[in-house]
Parts: C-alpha cells; sequence; structure tokens
C-alpha cells in the first residue's frame, strides 16, 4: 500500500516539504536547506503533526551535519550539538520532537571516538532516514489494527489533522480510514473544522477527498451535537504526547470531544506511535502546554474577526484524562486500561 501523500522528502543536502500552510488552495514546496530553516518552518507551521515534526528535526540535524563536514570535529560536534539545541526549542508540547533529537545526539556521541565529521554526517543522515522508513512501517501497522475497528457503513470522528501531512505519509488517526478505504468498506467521516488554524477543514478534508473518502466539515461544536443524536460510531484522534497514565495532550478541543463521546457512549481511541509516549511523565497535568500568537485567533488570513483591543487566549492544545479513552491504538497493538501497567510494557 502506497501512502496517500508524501509530505517531505530527503534531498541529500536538503529537505523539500509541502507548504501546509498554503493548502487546500495551493500545493507547492518548500526547500530547507539548513537547522534554522527547519525549526523556522516548524514553528511557522509550515509542517506540523508530532511524527512529522520528529522526521523533519532528526533531518534537520543531518542537513545541518552536512554543511560543516569540512571544518574540524570539534566545530563540527558544536555546530550540530547547537543544530540539535536550535530544533528542541521549536515547539514545548510533542514527544516525537524530543524523541528524535535524543537519537540524533546517541548517533553524534557514538561518534566521537575518532572524530570524523564526514562519517558522523552520514551516520545522522542514516539515522533520520530511519526515522522516517520506521514511522511509514508504523502508521501502516497502525492503520491495520485501527481498521479491524471499522464496520460498514459506519460514521467516524476526527478532530485536527492527524493524517498523512502529520507523519511521513500514512499518518495516525486516518491511517485506519485509509486502510478500511482499500479493504473496500464504505464508511463516512465528520472532520471537525479545527480552530483557529483549521487543520480539520483544510487539510484532513483535503487530504480524505483526494483520496477518495465521504467527508463532511463540521465546525468545532457540531460534533456535540451529533454524538448526542447518535450520529457518530467512533471517534479516532491522534496525539502529541502520551503520559505513563494514558493522560495524552492533543489539538485543543479534543478534551470536549472526549467528554461528549462518554456521554453518548461513543467508543473514542487515539492513535500514536509509541514514540508519542512520554515514559519520564506520569500525568497529563504535567504536560508543557504551548500557547500561540493571539493573532492567530483574533483574525484569519488577514482579516480582523475581533474587536480591535480584544484580547485572545490562544493554547495549542489541551490534556484529555485517560478515564475518557476507550484504547490507545499503537504499531504494537491495541493497548486497552490499565493504562500504567500496559504502556510500561511498551517500554524497550
Amino acid at each position: 500500500m502506497e501512502p496517500p501523500v508524501k509530505p517531505i522528502e530527503w534531498m541529500g543536502d536538503s529537505l523539500r516539504i509541502i507548504d501546509q500552510r498554503r493548502l487546500p488552495a495551493l500545493e507547492c514546496s518548500m526547500m530547507l536547506g539548513s537547522a534554522a530553516e527547519v525549526a523556522e518552518a516548524i514553528k511557522d507551521m509550515a509542517l506540523r503533526g508530532a511524527p512529522l515534526i520528529g522526521i523533519a528535526a532528526a533531518m534537520g540535524v543531518a542537513v545541518e551535519a552536512r554543511r560543516w563536514i569540512p571544518s574540524g570535529w570539534d566545530e563540527f560536534e558544536s555546530r550540530v550539538s547547537e543544530a540539535i539545541e536550535t530544533l528542541a526549542a521549536t515547539r514545548p508540547t510533542a514527544s516525537n520532537l524530543f524523541w528524535a533529537l535524543d537519537r540524533s545526539r546517541k548517533v553524534l556521541a557514538g561518534e566521537k571516538p575518532g572524530g570524523s565529521p564526514e562519517a558522523a554526517a552520514s551516520a545522522l543522515a542514516a539515522d533520520a532516514l530511519a526515522i522516517y522508513e520506521e514511522d511509514l512501517e508504523t502508521g501502516l501497522r497502525m492503520g491495520e489494527i485501527g481498521a479491524d475497528l471499522i464496520e460498514e457503513g459506519s460514521t467516524l470522528l476526527t478532530h485536527c489533522n492527524a493524517g498523512g501531512l502529520a507523519t511521513s505519509g500514512f499518518g495516525t488517526a486516518l491511517a485506519p480510514m485509509y486502510v478500511a478505504h482499500q479493504r473496500g468498506i464504505r464508511f463516512r467521516v465528520y472532520a471537525d473544522e479545527t480552530r483557529p488554524l483549521l487543520q480539520g477543514a483544510r487539510l484532513t478534508a483535503w487530504e480524505l477527498e483526494r483520496a477518495g473518502i465521504d467527508v463532511t466539515v463540521i465546525c468545532d461544536s457540531a460534533s456535540h451535537l451529533l454524538m448526542s443524536r447518535g450520529a457518530i460510531d467512533l471517534v479516532f484522534v491522534g496525539s502529541d504526547r502520551i503520559t505513563m497514565s494514558g493522560d495524552f495532550a492533543n489539538k485543543i478541543g479534543t478534551y470536549g470531544v472526549a467528554l461528549s463521546a462518554r456521554a453518548a457512549g461513543v467508543p473514542f481511541y487515539v492513535v500514536a506511535p509509541v514514540s508519542t509516549i512520554d515514559f519520564g511523565l506520569e500525568r497529563g497535568g504535567d504536560i508543557p502546554i504551548e500557547e500561540r500568537d493571539p493573532a492567530e485567533v483574533t483574525g484569519i488570513s488577514g482579516a480582523r474577526l475581533t474587536p480591535q483591543g480584544v484580547a485572545a487566549y490562544n493554547p495549542a492544545f489541551d490534556v484529555t484524562p485517560a478515564d475518557l479513552v476507550t484504547g490507545i491504538i499503537t504499531e504494537k497493538g491495541l493497548i486497552r486500561p490499565p493504562y500504567p501497567e500496559n504502556l510500561a510494557g511498551l517500554q524497550d
């Protein structure tokens, strides 16, 4: 099965990404030739989604390393370490970012005896590409596990974009939909628009329609009405960080969807790779929540929506408690409560 979208490509001395800020009106690429450019693309949401951020960060380190091959080991090591810290400072919530950069640190440290910049740069590039390939396999595996939950004629709900655009190509929450569609299962999807940046309306709808999947966009608050009327059979969402208790962070608004699902008796599943699990964090209250520019709330596409002088609060994520989660789909299987014990069993 081919991935439905290719949001990132390794070009050797640069990365090519789909600029997700321009979708769905325009599908265009950006070339990123340094760690600083990759960091800026992550901060500006030209690329987003926890797994993709991790992939891009590892590739960004590798691109930066190639730039410093002609230097001596000490400067090379210093510049690559600086690139890792620059990328780590981009977004605080997604654990995949820190997981991928930890791998880069270990690769760099492993090359230190002998100190060959060329060998170290090659090793960093190989590991970044391995992360990319691993994510492709992971996405397909999660899709196969999750697709077993999708029945003929069912109606699904998803929040934000956890599709191919958020990963190497298959996605997390959308991966079961792609696999089920390939199996010939007929179903429909409601996609929350996901304010303030409309990742559901712009990106999820673009992906699913492009794949030939029946998708309808709704405003975020409409999902509660649909569930109360029995119109939703299943909820799939992604995650940016999962704690050992099973509490998890995802795009702002996810908690409200989970509450409505519980009230309506609708199964609520998180789909995320093991790299999203923070094995050192016990509870959701300890997850750092990114706060973004209030201008994302007060305006859209250059047009102001609110009166001048009115303040806006713009947290990018919220935390959903574990007791609202029916199960967590990972590449290693469907995890059900009790989460502390069952998630711990996934640690290498």
